[in-house]
């Protein structure tokens, strides 16, 4: 299985480049994680940020992978723990199918994005810069993937 994590914007800080790397390497290849990176949309005085919002997820719907099963990150969505997260790869990886996480640009995604996914994930009820959340989010794979696989990188709740 691989996950591709569609995002909008091409210019991030290094720092943000450097953290999401740092998380994408440790994943192993049965779990991969593949950033899809789109332009967004023109924002400028005059300029309506519903428009921009549209453009660019019209530009992450042609982005996702034929098949992948979808989960866009939205403040309205479920809040999962990491357990639940790691329930939900578990589950995932059984099945095989490719999963495609959509981050949307500075104003959340497009409503054709939130209606294509299939899950809805808030990753927090905090408002995070969205380039940010790709390395909120490619942590929490990984911490996600080593509880899948026993390993002691999460110790939250332990002993």
């Amino acid at each position: 299985m691989r996950v591709h994590l569609i995002a909008v914007g091409r210019r991030v800080p290094e720092w943000v480049a450097a953290g999401f790397d740092e998380y994408a390497r440790r994943l192993p290849r049965e779990c991969a994680l593949n950033l899809i990176e789109v332009e967004p949309g023109h924002r400028a005085k005059g300029v309506c940020a519903s428009r921009a919002r549209f453009d660019e997820g019209q530009r992450i719907l042609r982005a996702i992978p034929k098949g992948a099963r979808t989960v866009a990150l939205d403040v309205s969505g479920e809040h999962w723990s990491t357990e639940t997260l790691a329930d939900h790869l578990r589950s995932w990886m059984a099945g095989g199918r490719d999963t495609a996480w959509l981050i949307g640009g500075p104003d959340g995604l497009a409503q054709d994005c939130l209606q294509r996914a299939e899950q809805r994930w808030a990753l927090s009820r905090l408002t995070f810069p969205h380039p940010l959340v790709r390395v909120l989010v490619a942590e929490q794979l990984y911490r996600a993937w080593t509880l899948v696989q026993g390993h002691p990188y999460h110790r939250a709740g332990g002993d």
